[in-house]
């Protein structure tokens, strides 16, 4: 969560170039190319691909509140760096929390636009082996199977330790925020139809499914700044 006319004047002029100015034409293409697959957009995962910070924070600014996430990048390397990215590039916005398990987990991560989900869909990155424990207000990409995590993530309510030994690795933790997601609406269950969300988006949780819950957005926290030498008020 893709008639060429041309004139026998033109196509004599293209004949009559000189090889200097097809390799400076050639050049400046690649050149166009190389910047424009170098941009960062939820349309292309693979540019996606910034390395997130050792230590970070994503707030989430949702239908019922705020709540802020710890993430520590040596829990999960390569779920940190994909979550950091999602965060910073806007992928959450609109997005919905379409599965809710009260006691279990809160799940999201499926963009309400159906064309990036699309380009998402397969975009996946390798396990991280299993580093610490769901418990309760952690934050866990979702799978498929080994290796096919990509953009869903869940949030434990409770101690669901018997994830751990099933592969998911939490990365990160619910330090503000938690009675927010404790409220997130559940009357709705596991109704939502996970591949109609990827497939129709947002039309299709407008219809079916008003009162679900949503993130209105989601940004990287800046951080703290480093404390002065010598500070001893600092903590």
């Amino acid at each position: 969560m893709r008639l060429l006319l041309t004139s026998i004047v033109l196509c004599s002029a293209l004949l009559a170039q000189t090889p200097a100015s097809k390799s400076a034409a050639t050049k400046g293409a690649a050149s166009r190319a190389g910047t424009a697959a170098a941009r960062p957009s939820l349309m292309s995962p693979a540019s996606l691909h910034a390395k997130a910070p050792d230590l970070f924070k994503a707030q989430f600014m949702t239908t019922k509140g705020d709540f802020i996430v710890e993430v520590h990048r040596d829990s999960a390397p390569m779920g940190a760096d994909r979550f950091y990215n999602l965060v910073k590039n806007g992928f959450f916005t609109n997005a919905a929390f379409f599965r809710v398990v009260p006691g279990f987990i809160v799940q999201f991560g499926l963009n309400a636009s159906p064309a990036i989900n699309k380009v998402w869909e397969h975009a996946s990155i390798k396990d991280d082996p299993v580093m610490g424990s769901n418990s309760r207000g952690t934050l866990v990409f979702a799978t498929a199977g080994p290796n096919t995590r990509t953009t869903q993530l869940f949030i434990n309510f409770g101690n669901n330790a018997g994830l751990d030994r099933q592969g998911f690795a939490p990365f990160g933790t619910v330090t503000d925020g938690m009675d927010v997601v404790d409220k997130i609406n559940p009357g709705y269950g596991e109704r939502p139809d996970q591949q109609r969300i990827t497939e129709e988006g947002d039309a299709y949780l407008v219809k079916n499914f008003p009162m679900i819950d949503k993130i209105k957005m989601a940004k990287i926290l800046p951080a703290a700044p480093a404390a002065a030498p010598g500070d001893k008020t600092a903590k």
